[in-house]
């Protein structure tokens, strides 16, 4: 009966250690994809500040 126990034990933590890490690889994911469209808006926002400047130095 006490091996049972400490194989439950031993189950509980491994399905534990992976719901965690199958969560947090979620969650890098998510970070990742967020990083991607914050790199999107930057690079968009820099070509409207150069086109910006390019055409009041042009007038």
């Amino acid at each position: 009966m006490n091996s049972m126990k400490k194989n439950n034990g031993i189950i509980l933590a491994v399905l534990l250690f992976l719901s965690t890490a199958m969560s947090s690889c979620e969650v890098m994911g998510d970070l990742v994809g967020f990083g991607v469209w914050i790199g999107v808006i930057i690079v968009v926002a820099v070509v409207a500040l150069i086109w910006w400047i390019v055409r009041k130095f042009k007038r």
